[in-house]
């Protein structure tokens, strides 16, 4: 199963790294499988330092931000307990990992991690079908090299009903901030 959630890497500089990620998951989360494309900066920085922190999270401006580059400054975060990285402040749950197996031999690279710590911080506040559509607005941004926008502007058209009746200001936020990308890069 993809559980969607967010990575925070450190760069060798010391630069926190805040990502929208969906690793393969066991039912347990007792281990989990990352897919980095090999041109992201996860993935170099995770090449490199072999440890991250994957974050369950609610907030899909965040998501939503961090999935187009949008994110204009780091969310609050502390210090990890058994890994050199960053945990976010906000997250519900949060796993502290290392990479066990790297296998880069395709685009998309496949580390298999080992969980060396985890923590619940808050409750998990919950999806409404919003949530959803901006979940899954941000995962179709981030594959319009691969789609294209007018498919990708059609797939919004669709979820836009779910954001009309159920969103709160922070999922229109959210929505919009996609369309809005998606939007300037079919014009280049």
């Amino acid at each position: 199963m993809i559980l969607e959630g967010i990575v925070t890497t450190i760069s060798p500089e010391g630069e926190i790294n805040v990502a929208p990620m969906g690793p393969v998951v066991d039912e347990g989360l007792t281990s989990f499988r990352l897919r980095p494309f090999q041109t992201s900066t996860t993935f170099r920085n995770l090449k490199q330092s072999h440890q991250g922190v994957l974050h369950i999270v609610d907030d899909v401006l965040l998501i939503a931000r961090a999935a187009i580059g949008k994110l204009t400054e780091c969310p609050a975060t502390f210090a990890a307990s058994r890994v050199t990285g960053r945990v976010l402040s906000d997250a519900c749950r949060y796993f502290e990992f290392e990479v066990t197996t790297c296998d880069d031999s395709q685009l998309r690279a496949e580390l298999d991690v080992r969980i060396v710590h985890q923590a619940t911080l808050r409750d998990f506040w919950g999806f409404n079908r919003a949530k959803h559509a901006v979940l899954e607005g941000a995962i179709l941004a981030t594959r319009l090299h691969l789609v294209g926008a007018d498919s990708i502007l059609a797939d919004f058209a669709r979820l836009q009903s779910a954001v009309d009746t159920t969103a709160g200001p922070r999922e229109q936020e959210a929505f919009e901030l996609l369309k809005h990308y998606v939007s300037e890069q079919r014009q280049t």
